[in-house]
């Protein structure tokens, strides 16, 4: 298995699997174009760091997110990762976020933030991974339509 840093052309390559765990597995109705245009805007953000795991060409999985520079620190914002699902459950997530957790250090992040569903899935994945609950912010919503 290799790790290569997604290109432009590589957001292709992922939207199948995309697709299959969020509309499959996870109740969603994402469209390709929806897909596209997600996998697109993070890996265009400035000071974005997306990557694939692949072997023999094949995507396996992948991680998106950016660097965001504060007074203090820079952190690394994790917005997606995303396993083929036939591999969920046999250590590819927990490699690929070890091996972000590698790049983002080594190009300054003090700090990985993200996202989660508060459900007993996403609480073991990154709980084994020493991610824990922000004590000092809470997300904030308000629905406008």
């Amino acid at each position: 298995m290799i790790y290569q840093v997604m290109t432009e052309e590589d957001i292709g390559k992922v939207i199948p699997m995309y697709l299959e765990q969020y509309n499959v597995y996870s109740d969603g109705c994402w469209t390709e174009e929806t897909a596209y245009r997600r996998i697109h805007q993070i890996w265009s953000i400035e000071d974005s760091c997306c990557f694939l795991a692949e072997k023999e060409r094949t995507p396996l999985g992948f991680v998106m997110g950016y660097f965001k520079q504060f007074d203090d620190l820079k952190l690394y914002h994790l917005e997606e990762i995303v396993i083929s699902h036939d591999l969920q459950g046999k250590g590819l997530g927990t490699e690929l976020m070890r091996e972000l957790e590698r790049r983002a250090r080594e190009q300054g992040a003090a700090v990985i933030t993200l996202d989660a569903v508060k459900d007993e899935m996403h609480e073991h994945f990154y709980g084994k991974l020493g991610y824990g609950d922000a004590e000092n912010f809470v997300p904030k919503t308000k629905r406008l339509k």
